[in-house]
């Protein structure tokens, strides 16, 4: 497999992980607005969104192998290793910070006494995901613009 294919998949994957990050963080504020009740009801919003995570796994994987593939062009090579410590930050972000806040609350299912603290973190969590994803999106974009069509090839 050429290396412009997984160029090609990687910024796919880490667009399309950037989605619920993305969406999440437009969401932030209005969230915090809202009463207790509310905030459950919209959390019920997000059943299924796991599925994304097959998404993130992809763009780990397709940014590794980026390394390997790259690894005789620095430039590139710095480009891709951004790209796949900042998705891997992701997965290190979601395990420390938001899935102790979703066992907590039974995936926002009650709201325990902590609740507006677990909340924060869930909340910031994602935020914090959404700016890693953006920042190895544009590391991937930018070497596709900075090689031009050499990159595909």
């Amino acid at each position: 497999m050429t290396a412009g294919i997984w160029w090609f998949f990687s910024m796919a994957c880490v667009a399309l992980a950037l989605v619920p990050a993305g969406a999440h963080l437009a969401e932030l504020p209005h969230k915090f607005r809202l009463p207790a009740h509310e905030y459950l009801v919209v959390q019920q919003l997000y059943a299924g969104w796991s599925l994304f995570g097959s998404v993130v796994l992809g763009a780990l994987l397709c940014t590794g192998v980026l390394i390997v593939l790259v690894h005789r062009e620095p430039r590139l090579l710095a480009v891709a290793a951004l790209a796949f410590l900042c998705i891997l930050a992701t997965q290190i972000v979601f395990w420390v910070f938001t899935q102790p806040a979703n066992r907590a609350t039974r995936n926002w299912t009650v709201l325990p006494d902590d609740w507006m603290r677990l909340r924060t973190q869930w909340e910031y969590s994602h935020a914090a995901s959404a700016v890693l994803n953006l920042i190895a999106l544009f590391a991937l974009l930018y070497a596709a613009l900075s090689q031009g069509t050499a990159l595909f090839h």
